[in-house]
């Protein structure tokens, strides 16, 4: 079943995590969690930028319209329900009795100036299929998209919403020490790269949390992360290192806890005539060039040697069970490791000696980032691609390869779908750059193909979730056969805790504390 053919879950399905409890609550008992981060959130602004430590702070603080289970159920969020009041027109009840943290109450009017906010922000693509958005009373808002748009429900669970009085008083930049939102947990204390500290907001919507206090550790190392772990100095800790698996394993006191991940890790290929790290004319402006890199990458090979098995391949570019997913087709099926078929095809686009370019990569935002880079250097050697690696912390990255890409050849990050919907990554990784509003926003790459942005807007114009998915498998197509982009795995989620925590892991890889608890 696609994720999107389910608009709404009850909150009760998700058991006592989700139990609405009456404003002002008390907390039964007091408790604590220490979770060791992979590194410090970057903002606590949620217009300020997207990654992962900082998506975790966020959705503590701030809650959206819609909100999303662990396992991508959309349902009510500060919108306890809504409707199609025409093909174009979604109306929203909000909420009775929310309040901010500082006490101020939530209306329509707050989610009119996030929209706004938003769409005025470096996160243009939170609104894109937003055309306008009124207050029809303090707790009903009308939302309007330019044409038809099934999914607009689902792309709100990504909105956070904002105190607009507190907003404007404040300022954005201040809002990244600042935060204010209506969410489980408020800012108790952040001493970059240090610590972050947050605690239960006891007047929740939902209900005040089970864990009162929550202190979340910036630990960039694996092995002293484990090492923290082991010790005492936290309770949880996030992507325990894969070497480190077997031995807190074989430890009582404490669980290794693992799923599949939504995060595809890719290769994205820049096909600009001229490329920054190469010399003269890019070859990737070639389909057989692309598809020469394609087939030197031996997945299975990483997998098995860099990730110990702890990794999945990619077949396509989101995971079954999401819109735009076409069953039977399998990347690696596609383009198998022949490296003297590599060679060939970059004999016939006029590179029988192959060439020299940079591969942009993180030493810390990845499983094993460093190693995956170095062990494409290796396997690209062999067809006389010569990548010279410029590794890099992802504090440096994000900016380094921000778009329009100046620096970039060959970039390795990851990409995930939490909307169960290929036409969020599609419409902002695929989608030509510099052509629509919100559309092509990270096409770091520059990928433009007409036939591409044609589906995509038609996805994106009707209302009938059928259809999109026929749009979007149709458009995954061509992406399979252009190959603008390297789907390689999706990392596995391994988390370690000790035992009396409980902890179960989200698709999005979020750390929830709020659904957690610890004895």
């Amino acid at each position: 079943m696609k994720y999107l053919n389910r608009n709404m879950w009850r909150i009760g399905a998700l058991g006592a995590t989700f139990v609405l409890a009456s404003a002002g609550a008390t907390l039964a008992q007091e408790k604590a969690v220490t979770i060791g981060l992979t590194s410090d959130p970057s903002h606590l602004y949620p217009l300020a930028g997207e990654e992962l430590s900082s998506n975790i702070m966020y959705y503590h603080l701030y809650d959206a319209l819609v909100s999303r289970s662990p396992e991508l159920e959309f349902g009510p969020g500060l919108a306890e329900s809504w409707e199609n009041v025409d093909d174009v027109t979604w109306r929203f009840k909000l909420r009775e009795g929310v309040t901010f943290h500082n006490g101020n109450a939530f209306t329509a009017a707050d989610v009119v100036y996030t929209v706004e906010k938003a769409r005025a922000s470096i996160r243009p693509d939170l609104v894109a299929n937003v055309a306008s958005v009124k207050a029809v009373d303090d707790l009903t808002v009308e939302i309007t998209t330019p044409k038809p748009y099934a999914v607009l429900p689902n792309d709100l669970a990504e909105l956070l919403i904002l105190d607009e009085e507190y907003t404007d008083q404040t300022g954005d930049e201040k809002m990244d020490l600042m935060p204010m939102g209506t969410g489980p947990y408020m800012l108790e204390e952040w001493i970059k790269e240090e610590k972050l500290v947050l605690t239960a907001f006891g007047d929740y919507w939902g209900g005040a949390p089970a864990i009162q206090t929550v202190t979340f550790r910036p630990i960039t190392n694996p092995a002293t992360r484990t090492a923290a772990l082991l010790t005492g100095e936290v309770d949880v800790i996030q992507d325990l290192a894969v070497r480190d698996v077997d031995r807190v394993k074989s430890e009582d006191r404490f669980q290794v806890i693992t799923r599949p991940s939504l995060l595809n890790v890719v290769l994205a290929m820049d096909t600009r005539e001229k490329s920054p790290t190469i010399e003269g004319k890019n070859p990737m402006t070639d389909q057989r060039v692309r598809e020469a890199i394609a087939r030197a990458i031996d997945m299975d090979a990483i997998n098995k040697i860099v990730m110990n098995g702890l990794a999945t391949p990619s077949a396509q570019f989101v995971p079954e069970a999401h819109l735009g997913f076409v069953d039977g087709m399998d990347f690696r099926e596609m383009y198998p490791v022949d490296i003297e078929k590599a060679k060939e095809l970059l004999a016939d686009a006029g590179y029988p000696d192959g060439f020299t370019m940079t591969l942009d990569a993180t030493n810390n935002r990845y499983v094993n980032d460093a190693q995956i880079a170095q062990a494409l250097a290796s396997m690209l050697a062999k067809i006389n691609v010569n990548l010279e690696l410029n590794i890099m912390p992802k504090s440096n990255f994000w900016g380094y390869i921000r778009v329009p890409t100046e620096n970039s050849s060959l970039i390795m990050s990851g990409w995930d779908v939490p909307s169960g919907d290929a036409g969020s990554m599609y419409g902002a990784l695929f989608y030509s750059r510099d052509k629509k509003e919100g559309y092509g926003q990270v096409n770091r790459g520059s990928y433009s193909n007409a036939e591409m942005d044609a589906l995509l807007d038609k996805a994106d114009s009707t209302p009938d979730i059928a259809k999109r998915d026929e749009y979007l498998q149709e458009a995954t197509k061509i992406l399979m056969a252009d190959i603008p982009m390297i789907p390689m795995h999706y990392e596995q989620d391994v988390y370690a805790a000790r035992k009396g925590v409980t902890l179960v892991p989200r698709v999005d890889k979020f750390i929830s504390a709020f659904e957690m608890d610890v004895d």
